[in-house]
């Protein structure tokens, strides 16, 4: 058996996948992974997602160039989740040219954001 095969894919084909920066532990992203994103991200060492958007396999940062170095693969108890440790390429996960996709904190009932705009989206991604 393959440890492709150990992983309980969902009815849809894919599972959740945490990006965690290795060295600080931040929480990056959250994203989804099919069988062959997860096998890409192991094999090539850089992150590989599954774009339910987009249907197809995404390399993180091949447009922004902001990719995800794998440093290390985990998969939770539960076998329902996988965790990437990884060198966030620029320092820059989110597509809002933030560090972290979770840049909102609930303060008094109301969503606060929290982390500034590193680099603006326009000129990263040049649309």
């Amino acid at each position: 058996m393959s440890w492709l095969d150990e992983v309980p894919w969902g009815a849809d084909g894919l599972i959740a996948a945490v990006a965690q920066d290795a060295a600080s532990g931040r929480v990056l992203t959250v994203a989804w992974m099919n069988r062959e994103a997860l096998k890409q991200t192991a094999e090539k060492g850089e992150a590989v997602y599954w774009s339910r958007s987009r249907r197809r396999l995404w390399r993180k940062g091949e447009e922004s160039g902001h990719v995800q170095k794998l440093r290390e693969l985990r998969l939770d108890c539960d076998a329902d989740a996988v965790l990437l440790k990884v060198e966030q390429a620029g320092g820059i996960a989110c597509h809002t040219g933030r560090e972290s996709c979770f840049y909102r904190k609930l303060e008094d009932a109301s969503w606060v954001t929290t982390d500034p705009v590193l680099k603006d989206p326009a000129v990263i991604y040049k649309k």
